[in-house]
């Protein structure tokens, strides 16, 4: 039998709890190293646009607006700092409608955005199709391909806001933690304290209006524990690659520290020597953006594991 997580109760969404990554936190619940769990999860705006309304709108109106809530803490039995947990993503179950929109101020371009008004668009969701209506009425089909973008572990010793990414996880926004592949976290607290939200039915690269087809979902995850495996920062890995996750600002340097990392990674436990690993990333390395929308932008660097082989 799945494990079912239910997600906070509206009423109870908080700022200091479900806004946070912490380890503050009181866990909600536990699970064991290869247990299937289902947990639901808000929308990153807390359930508060079912409409066309805006999040200003909304405010008007006196309801409680969460910012990108998380469901969690999760304890995970066994995990223990310098350990790392793994996240396999099973599966994300789709609702039928996910909200896109602009806040004057947030956003890739937000100088010009600043010069704009809010807006909130509703999509449909149908047949793993996102439908988009544009403003002269014309309907854009695209495909979905459902991700967590904030999904993370509790910091070493403060509470991170779930907006900010960082080496915990949390607001990555990287479409390539989906079903099929493993997201890889690094371990600072006992239990982890695992915390997940903020689903998108689809994302394009950089995320660059501030927000993509933003969703309520229930995610499918199997958690386990590689034991004493210190990773620096966030991890995935695909059938076909192994890719770093790595946030900072200016965007160069979380280029740089993803490509570092991805170096570290081949070194450790690929078996490539330091140079050799590096020389090769300008061979044969990947590198998206996933975000530069938040407090810091996110950059992913991959590897084909074809190369890595003996």
């Amino acid at each position: 039998m799945v494990k079912r997580i239910q997600k906070i109760p509206f009423e109870k969404l908080t700022p200091s709890g479900t806004s946070t990554l912490s380890p503050f936190n009181k866990p909600i619940a536990t699970v064991k190293p290869g247990e299937e769990v289902e947990i639901e999860t808000w929308d990153a705006f807390g359930g508060c646009i079912k409409t066309e309304q805006t999040r200003a709108q909304a405010l008007e109106k006196g309801v409680k607006v969460p910012v990108n809530p998380v469901t969690g803490p999760i304890y995970v039995e066994g995990a223990e700092p310098g350990d790392s947990l793994t996240v396999e993503i099973l599966g994300i179950e789709l609702p039928s409608s996910g909200a896109t929109t602009i806040s004057p101020g947030f956003g890739s371009l937000e100088g010009w955005l600043n010069l704009m008004i809010p807006r909130t668009r509703i999509s449909e969701i149908k047949a793993g199709k996102v439908l988009y209506r544009t403003d002269s009425g014309r309907i854009v089909e695209v495909t979905a391909e459902p991700f967590i973008g904030t999904i993370g572990n509790s910091p070493v010793y403060e509470a991170i806001n779930t907006l900010t990414p960082g080496p915990h996880g949390g607001n990555m926004d990287c479409p390539d933690i989906r079903p099929g592949n493993t997201l890889i976290l690094p371990v600072n607290q006992p239990g982890a304290l695992f915390g997940l939200g903020d689903v998108h039915a689809v994302q394009g690269d950089g995320e660059v209006g501030g927000s993509a087809i933003e969703i309520p979902a229930v995610v499918k995850l199997r958690f386990g524990v590689k034991r004493h495996y210190p990773i620096a920062w966030p991890r995935v890995e695909s059938p076909e690659e192994i890719m770093t996750v790595c946030s900072a600002k200016p965007l160069e340097d979380a280029a740089r520290l993803a490509h570092r990392e991805l170096v570290n990674w081949m070194v450790a436990d690929y078996g490539w020597a330091r140079d050799d690993a590096y020389m090769f990333q300008s061979i044969a390395a990947k590198s998206r953006i996933a975000q530069i929308v938040d407090p810091l932008y996110t950059v992913v660097a991959k590897m084909p594991k074809k190369y890595l082989k003996p």
